[in-house]
């Protein structure tokens, strides 16, 4: 059964305290993957909240192809995010785990809500389309205030594996789901949290946050 934490503070924490959470619910085989999400960020996020965060993992050949695919659609990079890996045993790291925050399209800055949340969705379905069948772009989030972040692994390690021990990484609502793979091989789009304009949900078979 996959392990779930959510927490919602009036203060910035950090996702370690979600990752420590899960880790006292850990027995037996369990731990085949993480999956993060954060709302509400601070830290080095607290002044972009304006901004939309493309949340994902890129292999070399995908970071090119977002690169281009972004600017062509018209939105402008100002801030970029990356843990500070650190080899973990056990853990094989990919090319680029990212959060990029972006200016909106020009055409976009004077529309309604209702209109930005549909440019996001559709950008972040076509990055999906594009990358999935070599799996060489997954994005798991795309809107302001929001940061996904999935690997394969146990959810302590890869805490470690990302930083959060010694990032700044911080928020006020955080979501986070130790996977446990019992019936077929994880694949992170399977991975929970799952999240698609402003909304965030989370299961383990029996309870839903």
């Amino acid at each position: 059964m996959c392990r779930l934490s959510a927490i919602t503070s009036n203060k910035y924490f950090s996702p370690m305290e979600n990752i420590l959470a899960l880790e006292t619910m850990k027995e037996g085989h369990d731990g085949s993957g993480l999956g993060l999400t954060l709302k509400d960020l601070g830290g080095e996020f607290e002044g972009l909240k304006a901004y939309p965060i493309l949340s994902g993992i890129c292999s070399k050949k995908g970071i090119e192809v977002v690169n281009d695919y972004m600017k062509k659609k018209g939105f402008r990079l100002e801030h970029i995010w990356n843990p500070k890996i650190k080899t973990v045993k056990g853990i094989v790291p990919r090319d680029h785990y990212f959060a990029r925050v972006y200016e909106y399209p020009a055409a976009y800055k004077d529309k309604s809500a209702e209109e930005k949340e549909d440019l996001l969705m559709n950008t972040r379905l076509a990055l999906r389309n594009i990358g999935e069948p070599d799996e060489s772009i997954f994005v798991f989030s795309f809107y302001p205030d929001v940061i996904t972040l999935k690997e394969v692994g146990d959810p302590l390690e890869l805490g470690e594996f990302f930083g959060l021990d010694r990032d700044g990484l911080k928020a006020k609502i955080i979501f986070a789901q130790g996977r446990q793979n019992t019936n077929y091989q994880i694949y992170l789009y399977a991975c929970h949290p799952f999240f698609i304009q402003g909304y965030c949900s989370m299961t383990n078979g029996e309870n839903t946050a």
